[in-house]
């Protein structure tokens, strides 16, 4: 059962971070942070290492595994909303992993000033 959202202003502001930091287009950047959070979601669950999306425009579309199925049906149905929103939530407070990794002294030499 693929699961469908809307990337939140928290994760949509992360990828312009990241494009920002490492010179990229916000479209790859919000591809990376979708990947990066939806795999720390998915690992948590089930262990898998890698994860296959789409991103279109700000919608995401994701096909968890059994295991995080079954763990979204349990959290939607106890909160009284859909899997996919419940999955939105968790991609959200994942937005922001490994920005804080990446200094400033990391850039190129080269790289335009970010201010």
């Amino acid at each position: 059962m693929a699961l469908q959202f809307d990337a939140s202003d928290r994760l949509v502001a992360a990828a312009d971070e990241w494009a920002d930091k490492r010179m990229t287009d916000r479209e790859d950047a919000l591809e990376t942070k979708v990947k990066q959070a939806l795999l720390e979601v998915e690992h948590l669950v089930s262990g898998v290492q890698d994860v296959e999306f789409d991103v279109d425009g700000r919608t995401v579309t994701y096909e968890p595994t059994d295991d995080l199925a079954a763990f979204l049906d349990q959290q939607a149905e106890r909160a009284g909303v859909e899997p996919a929103t419940v999955l939105a939530m968790h991609a959200d407070l994942f937005a922001t992993v490994f920005l804080d990794n990446y200094d400033q002294e990391e850039r190129p030499p080269n790289a335009p000033p970010t201010e």
